[in-house]
Formats: C-alpha cells, sequence, structure tokens
C-alpha cells in the first residue's frame, strides 16, 4: 500500500521541489560520507578525533545542515540557504559576547573574594606562603585550577614571586596583575603594610565588578533587541517565501539571488559590527613581560 502511494506522491509534485529534495539528499548524502571519512582513529576510544576537539562542532554542524537543507526546499534559494547555514552556524560567534563577558565577570569576582579571603588570612598572623595554600581550597571553581598550580609550585619549593608572576599568567586578567604585583613586592621587600594593600585592591576590584555588570545589563539588551529584530526580518522572509510566492518570485531570478546575497552581506557586516563594539576592551596585562622572561 505505501509502495504504490509513494510514486504517485513523488509525481503530484512539482520539479523545482523535487530538485530541492534532491540537493538536500544529496547535501545530507555528502555530510554522511565526510563524516564516515573523519571516523575513528586508532586508541581514541570510538571516538572522532572532531568531537575529541570539539564537543558540540558537530551537533552545530547538523543545525546548519539541517536548516540550510529546509531552507532550500522551503524557499528554493541558494543564496538564502547558504545565508542560514551560516548564520546557525556562527550564532554563538555573533551573539557569543555575553557568555564572554559573563567568564569575565566570573573571574574578577572571583579574584575579589580571593582577595578578601587571603587578607582575612594573613590577619591571623599568618604567612603570604601558608596563607596561599590556607585560601586555595574555599576560592570559586574559576579560579580554582590556577591556585591549584600555584600552590603545587609553592610545594616544590618554588620562589613565591616567580610562583605569583606563573600565576598571573594562569589568570591573564589585567586585574590578577596588580593583585599579583603587591603580593610579588611583599614577597620581595617583607614590608608591613599588606593587609591594608589587599584591602584597597579588594575594594577597587569590587567597584570594577559593579561597573562592568551595570555595562553587561544594558548590552543584554541590546543584543537581545537585535535577536529578536533579526528573528522577525528572517521569519517574514521566510512566511513570504512559503506562503506568498508571487509576491517574492523575482528573487527566484539570478538578478534577485545577486542582490539577496548583497543584502545577506550587509546584515552580516551589521551583525559582526555589533559584535565588535559589544566586545569587553580591557587593560593590557603588564606582568606578561616578565612571565614571558622568566
Amino acid at each position: 500500500m505505501t509502495v504504490s502511494v509513494l510514486p504517485s506522491a513523488l509525481a503530484a509534485l512539482s520539479p523545482e521541489v523535487l530538485a530541492a529534495l534532491s540537493a538536500g539528499a544529496a547535501g545530507a548524502g555528502v555530510l554522511a560520507v565526510v563524516a564516515g571519512a573523519l571516523g575513528q582513529a586508532p586508541g581514541t576510544g570510538g571516538r572522532p578525533w572532531w568531537r575529541r576537539r570539539a564537543p558540540h562542532v558537530s551537533r552545530r554542524v547538523l543545525l546548519s545542515a539541517g536548516a540550510a537543507v529546509l531552507t532550500l526546499v522551503l524557499t528554493r534559494w541558494l543564496v538564502a540557504a547558504a545565508g542560514i547555514g551560516l548564520l546557525v552556524a556562527c550564532w554563538d560567534r555573533l551573539f557569543g559576547a555575553g557568555a564572554e563577558a559573563g567568564r569575565g565577570i566570573a573571574r574578577l569576582e572571583a579574584l575579589a573574594t580571593w582577595t578578601e579571603s587571603l587578607r582575612d588570612t594573613i590577619a591571623g598572623a599568618v604567612g603570604l606562603e601558608q596563607a596561599i595554600p590556607a585560601t586555595a581550597g574555599t576560592s570559586a571553581p574559576v579560579l580554582r585550577p590556577s591556585l591549584n598550580l600555584l600552590v603545587d609550585r609553592l610545594r616544590i619549593r618554588e620562589p613565591l614571586a616567580d610562583a605569583l608572576v606563573r600565576f598571573a599568567d594562569d589568570v591573564d586578567d589585567p586585574s590578577a596583575d596588580v593583585v599579583c604585583a603587591a603580593l610579588v613586592l611583599n614577597a620581595r621587600l617583607r614590608g608591613p603594610g599588606l593587609r591594608d594593600v589587599l584591602t584597597a585592591l579588594a575594594a577597587s576590584t569590587r567597584e570594577e565588578l559593579d561597573v562592568r555588570r551595570r555595562i553587561e545589563a544594558s548590552r543584554r539588551s541590546i543584543r537581545r533587541s537585535v535577536q529578536i529584530v533579526l528573528l522577525i526580518v528572517l521569519g517574514v522572509m521566510g512566511l513570504l517565501a512559503v506562503f506568498n510566492r508571487p509576491y517574492v518570485a523575482p528573487y527566484s531570478t539570478v538578478t534577485g539571488q545577486l542582490a539577496l546575497l548583497v543584502v545577506g552581506a550587509v546584515l552580516l557586516a551589521s551583525l559582526l559590527w555589533l559584535r565588535r563594539l559589544a566586545r569587553v576592551e580591557s587593560h593590557e596585562r603588564f606582568l606578561v613581560g616578565a612571565g614571558v622572561a622568566r
């Protein structure tokens, strides 16, 4: 029954739809062949190398390929299919500034909390070499791996000043350079007043944290508005292409596809410009030269 109905259903489809379905099936076949060719490497536990290097690469590729094939089937526009596939593949890069800023804010908050914890531990007449291992276990998860490396370096008798410079390289943040510079000076000079310096540094880090949170809150609303506008524009274009073909018929020609390519390029350039504007401009690190020299 199903076998007899299938040929008649395929015959009822227009040649354009059949061509689009054939192109989609060919694209899915090429993707499957590439995935099989990349396959498994010996001694990797059955996981392809591209899954080991980037766990989310395969899912992003499948989503972008599926979106491109679906767009091609619905609109029969090659430029639109390529543009939608590229947009889905690069969605995190275009709108991922929020996650990057969130990681920076979390790292800055962890640094401020650790500075306060180090200050309170030193207040109990404990040396800096003993205070750092004592505060490593209670630090935030985003800072704990770097602190564990610092503790390991101290355990193998590496000089405290050198270990602190390498710790600043591990954190890779200008605020961490300020804190580590104060600790390096104290480790070399052994002068008093470290608790007051750490108090001032913690307060300064907290102020910077509040400013960055306010900036990120304002940028988050702008990014959300851009995403909503982009989805509305693409949704309206998709509905017109599916349910009102005569209205968008000029885009089915070669000239129309070229015009659509120009529009897509302008849209992509605007999104990249927005991404660049949303990037947080941080100060240059001043301990990086010392870390490289050591």
